[in-house]
């Protein structure tokens, strides 16, 4: 049992590895957002790069922090009744979910995803838009990697669910 919460937690430290390096992005990404309302409404210069920036960033944020905020136990859900259960059927919940939502999900995803990745890097996709961001077949390898990274931690949600189902260890909320 104690490897299991080893690999758990080792799945745990990869998402808030890259959690830390994605809240780096955010603060850049409101970077570039202040600078694009200053050029826009101060200067009246508006510069297509710079908003598609926007977005490839917001796109990769979101795509790559997933694992991240599933660590911490941030995503959206209905707890009306999940908060006021006991740690036990709380893992329940985690568990029968990892197995019929998220783990099927994910799969989909990226199983889905491969083939317009694939495409979009055969052709090196860029943007349509004279002056945007050629690379775009890059930020969209981010989706099967960002559905990866939060297939895995699924995993060590799982995991932990399993074992304070078998009573083998206390519920830990987004320790790395």
């Amino acid at each position: 049992m104690n490897a299991l919460m080893r690999f758990a937690k080792g799945i745990d430290k990869i998402n808030q590895v890259v959690g830390r390096f994605v809240s780096w992005i955010t603060t850049l990404l409101v970077l570039v957002v202040f600078v694009d309302v200053v050029m826009r409404y101060v200067f009246n210069i508006s510069f297509v790069f710079t908003q598609e920036l926007e977005w490839h960033l917001f796109a990769f944020i979101f795509l790559m922090g997933a694992g991240y905020t599933l660590l911490h136990d941030g995503h959206v859900r209905v707890d009306i009744i999940y908060q006021r259960l006991g740690s036990k059927a709380q893992a329940w919940i985690n568990f029968i979910g990892c197995l019929l939502f998220l783990f099927p999900g994910c799969f989909l995803i990226i199983y889905t995803s491969m083939g317009f990745v694939e495409n979009s890097f055969a052709i090196l996709e860029g943007s349509p838009d004279p002056g945007g961001i050629p690379l775009r077949f890059i930020l969209k390898s981010m989706i099967p990697l960002g559905f990866t990274l939060v297939w895995l931690q699924g995993i060590s949600l799982f995991l932990k669910s399993f074992l304070i189902i078998t009573g083998h260890e206390a519920i830990e909320r987004g320790a790395a």
